[in-house]
């Protein structure tokens, strides 16, 4: 069997090393635009900040490391259309132009997403940059060190922008955080939290410039020097736009079916309109837990999932994709937060009714002292009303109590109560933790006080 694979991030990288694990004779050909294999633009923070040194390392293969393992590589060599009749597509080979047609028996797409490019004056000026991918990674850290560039502004106050805007801040830049959304992080985080990074971000040199739209990038020598948005003007030597992806489907129109966003239809199998065609990646929903329904969630650990998920079902298994609850975390300077789930603020966009208890607890007993690294962490549980099921969570402190959340996630998924949560086991030992976990504390007083909870 012939299995074609057209990209090289998280999908298709799993893709491609679910088929080696279950069936290594299996004919594998492998598709990547560019010149790199499997660039990992989430390992981006780390080399900017010279935690990674080596751009080339942050990666998941190289080219000559799956070739020893019998995958046919293929870089600089792009899929241009597909002929599902035919079970045929077209490469164009782009170091020396020139085209072909492959025959397939199964076909992979792991298209992903690109950068969105706002719609306004000046957005295709020089100095207007994006952060995703190796080149663009290249060129950022270039300006990181460069004395020309003093101010900073970033277009977007997700993770991707956040990331930027601590990378630029920590060069010793002066940075604003430009976004339409009232909170930087509030997809991600309800304002307990946000409001504690937004003054973190002020003491670390950067200026949060949200509730805005951004009007244009004005020039002057044909570099930007401005971006002036609905409420104001900020200087620019460098504007970095992280305003969200689109999907990457724009060649598939009327090959295989999408959707109104561009994403491509699958079911919970991965397969696509047209027989033999899979789909995963960012340009694909996913089963959502909390509302049993299908969301975008452009996370690597739901492309890996569809990927492996895609390599069984390709080769003959009948496996359905497993809920996901959409679980991430980032770091913003001292901090360390992550949420999965159904927030307070993300409630309306889901349609659900949803309620809330905030805990502040510490880390550690009282008696332990922070020099000891007990410290302040913040917990807020979202649960259903009615049924007590729980939706999701949200957790941060100076300290890393993260991993708190893959907990949550489990209990979404096997849709555990309020009842199941308030007594769960966690261990207890004074150097890590408390005797009651703060996911329990949040249960429990969830439990016995549901009026002082917060409504959404």
């Amino acid at each position: 069997m012939k299995v074609i694979v057209v990209g090289s991030s998280h999908g298709g990288y799993e893709t491609v090393r679910g088929i080696l694990a279950q069936a290594p004779e299996t004919e594998i050909q492998w598709y990547e635009k560019g010149d790199f294999l499997s660039f990992l633009s989430c390992g981006m923070q780390l080399y900017l900040e010279g935690v990674v040194k080596d751009v080339n390392s942050v990666r998941y293969a190289t080219p000559e490391g799956m070739r020893a393992q019998g995958v046919h590589v293929f870089t600089r060599q792009e899929i241009t259309t597909v002929d599902p009749a035919a079970h045929t597509v077209t490469v164009h080979d782009l170091a020396h132009d020139t085209t072909r047609t492959e025959h397939y028996d199964k076909l992979v797409l792991s298209v992903g997403a690109v950068p969105a490019s706002l719609p306004v004056p000046g957005a295709d000026l020089p100095n207007v940059y994006a952060m995703r991918g190796r080149d663009w990674a290249a060129k950022l850290k270039a300006k990181t060190v460069d004395p020309s560039v003093q101010n900073v502004v970033v277009v977007g106050a997700g993770y991707i922008g956040t990331e930027a805007a601590e990378v630029f801040a920590k060069a010793g830049k002066h940075v604003t955080l430009v976004d339409m959304i009232p909170r930087p992080l509030g997809v991600y985080l309800d304002e307990e939290f946000t409001d504690i990074l937004e003054d973190t971000m002020k003491a670390h040199n950067i200026y949060p410039a949200t509730g805005q739209t951004v009007k244009e990038y004005t020039a002057e020598n044909g570099q930007a020097t401005q971006v002036v948005t609905d409420q104001g003007t900020y200087p620019a030597d460098l504007i970095i736009q992280t305003a969200g992806i689109k999907a990457n489907t724009d060649w598939l129109q009327g090959i295989l079916d999408l959707d109104e966003k561009g994403l491509v239809k699958i079911n919970d199998h991965l397969e696509t309109s047209a027989p033999d065609i899979y789909a995963v990646g960012d340009a694909t929903k996913v089963p959502f837990a909390p509302t049993e329904g299908h969301e975008q969630i452009a996370l690597a650990t739901n492309a890996r999932r569809q990927g492996r998920i895609a390599a069984k079902n390709l080769l003959g298994e009948r496996i359905a994709m497993p809920p996901v609850s959409g679980s991430s975390a980032l770091s913003v300077f001292d901090y360390h937060f992550a949420s999965t789930g159904i927030k307070e603020g993300t409630a309306d966009k889901f349609g659900v009714k949803t309620a809330s208890i905030f805990v502040r607890d510490t880390t550690q007993p009282p008696f332990v002292p922070t020099t000891a690294g007990n410290t302040d962490v913040y917990f807020k549980l979202t649960y259903a009303p009615d049924s007590h099921r729980i939706l999701g969570a949200q957790i941060m402190a100076k300290r890393d109590v993260t991993a708190n959340i893959n907990t949550i996630s489990l209990a979404i998924q096997a849709k555990l109560r309020l009842e199941d949560l308030a007594y769960a086991d966690f261990f207890f030992q004074p150097g890590f933790d408390r005797p009651w976990n703060v996911m329990n504390v949040a249960a429990q007083k969830a439990l016995l006080g549901e009026k002082t909870a917060v409504l959404s």
